[in-house]
């Protein structure tokens, strides 16, 4: 599928398995951290949607204003962390690096890479709304 060009109707017909979608206060602010700090590809990025790649996962962020007839956006926060209790892990995505990267965007770094017993060097980096993400590589 060409995420680039494909239509909402091609693009829910084609979506299989587990599916994520974030609801974010800043789509393209979110959008760049994800593309910059770790690789992930944007495509059709608006201020209310974008599909992101990782590899080959595909997940979708929307704008709270997209949700206006949702009944989700009524459990969020107004202020504070929203994703509190989810970890999204980014396997094969550089810890060392993608702290570098993300702490000099000023993002929180919740844990620093370090190796781990469970045979992962991973790191833990909040974004603005609060969604734990964790690039973490096999270790030798």
């Amino acid at each position: 599928m060409d995420y680039e060009t494909t239509d909402a109707d091609s693009f829910g017909k084609h979506l299989t398995g587990l599916g994520v979608n974030l609801l974010v206060r800043d789509l393209p602010a979110r959008a760049t951290f994800l593309s910059e700090v770790f690789d992930m590809k944007v495509f059709q990025p608006t201020e209310d949607f974008a599909i992101l790649t990782y590899r080959d996962s595909v997940f979708q962020l929307h704008s709270d204003g997209t949700y206006h007839a949702h009944p989700l956006p009524s459990l969020l926060p107004e202020a504070g962390a929203r994703g509190g209790g989810i970890e999204l892990r980014l396997y094969g995505c550089d810890p060392d690096e993608a702290v570098a990267r993300a702490s000099a965007r000023g993002a929180v770094i919740l844990q620093a890479p370090v190796d781990k017993p469970h045979g992962l060097r991973e790191a833990f980096i909040l974004d603005a709304d609060g969604y734990a993400w964790v690039p973490s590589n096999a270790l030798a």
